[in-house]
Order: C-alpha cells, then structure tokens, then sequence
C-alpha cells in the first residue's frame, strides 16, 4: 500500500487561537513561506489530494507549483470540521450561549449538533470515508500528499478512537504546514475496508 502523508495548509488571514475561521480566510505571507520551509516533500510522494477551503487549496497550488506534482482530485471530504455559523470568525471568549451548551453535552451525546454543525458523529463518519477515499486515491496514483486542516487530519490519524476522537484532535498540536504520515489501519471502520490494489 502507497504511503499517504498528511499536511497542514499554512497561517491564514485572521488566525488566532480558539478562532472558527471562516471558510474564505486566505493563506498569508507567512503561510506561504511555511509552505516553502516544508519541502521538500517526503521521498517517493507522487500527487497531491486538497481540501476545497481555500487556505488548503492554495497551500496544495503552491506545493505543486514548487515540486511540479499534479493535484489529482479535490474532494469535500478533506473540509475541515464544519463549525456551525454562529461561531464562525469568533474565538473562544465570545463564543453564543448555544454553543458553549452544545460543547458541554458533545461527548456524551456525539449525535447531538450545533446548529448547522456538524456533530461528532458526523465528522468521525466524514473521516472514515475520507480514510477510504485516500486509500483509493493512492492505489490509483500511488504515494500521495493530502492537503487539509487540523481537526480533520488529527480525526484521521485517531479514527480508532471513534466520535471520540475530536476531542483528541483538539488537543493535538498540528503545526501549520507540517507533514505526518497517515498510520495504517486494517479496517477504516464499520462496513469500510481499505481498498486492495
């Protein structure tokens, strides 16, 4: 099976800790010199999978542009956590009643949504299939670069964990532009094996 490497797009417009960017923030400055810092890119890596937000996607523009791999697919899977609209460009001390509530019941309910959010169910779903979709991708093109945000990627590298592993990835650090290798998994989840060659 090809390897499979996860990235982190760069510093964006607006970044600040416990801050729900909104979709369109763009890469900055800073971000794109992060890109540059991070290569070159792990031996062997022979195309490039992106989040459709603009931030990834620009981070995986640049990453092509300097190494001359081609993006083979953009794909809603790798979207970062859909935070409801509420709490979109806001950070933590001015977060709405109604979301403080639901970040005090997520775990013992993770069905249970925000608004338009998704919940954490959803997003462990969305990740399995992701997982999926990568596995595929990388048996088509071989070793890939996957570009995306940080509760996503760190979904992905504790999918063991179940809905659960949100709040893992909230706590996990994932250095804007910084590159990690998917670990394995002999099943991606209930009714979702890795795909064989």
């Amino acid at each position: 099976m090809a390897d499979i490497w996860l990235m982190r797009h760069g510093a964006y417009e607006g970044h600040r800790p416990g801050y729900h960017a909104p979709h369109e923030a763009a890469l900055t400055q800073e971000g794109r010199e992060q890109v540059r810092r991070s290569l070159p890119l792990p031996e062997g890596v022979t195309a490039i999978v992106t989040s459709p937000i603009p931030r990834a996607r620009q981070t995986a523009t640049l990453v092509s542009h300097l190494t001359g791999l081609p993006i083979v697919a953009t794909s809603g899977l790798l979207a970062e956590w859909r935070a409801p609209s509420i709490v979109l460009g806001r950070t933590a001390e001015t977060y709405p009643p109604a979301y403080r509530a639901w970040r005090a019941r997520r775990l013992a309910n993770p069905s249970l949504r925000c608004e338009d959010g998704e919940s954490l169910t959803d997003l462990h779903t969305r990740a399995r299939h992701c997982a999926a979709f990568l596995y595929y991708t990388a048996g088509r093109h071989g070793p890939l670069l996957a570009v995306s945000h940080t509760l996503l990627l760190s979904v992905l590298t504790h999918l063991s964990e179940g809905p659960a592993a949100f709040t893992i990835a909230a706590k996990t650090p994932w250095q804007f532009a910084e590159i990690r290798l998917l670990p394995t998994h002999r099943r991606v989840g209930p009714g979702l094996r890795r795909p064989t060659r």
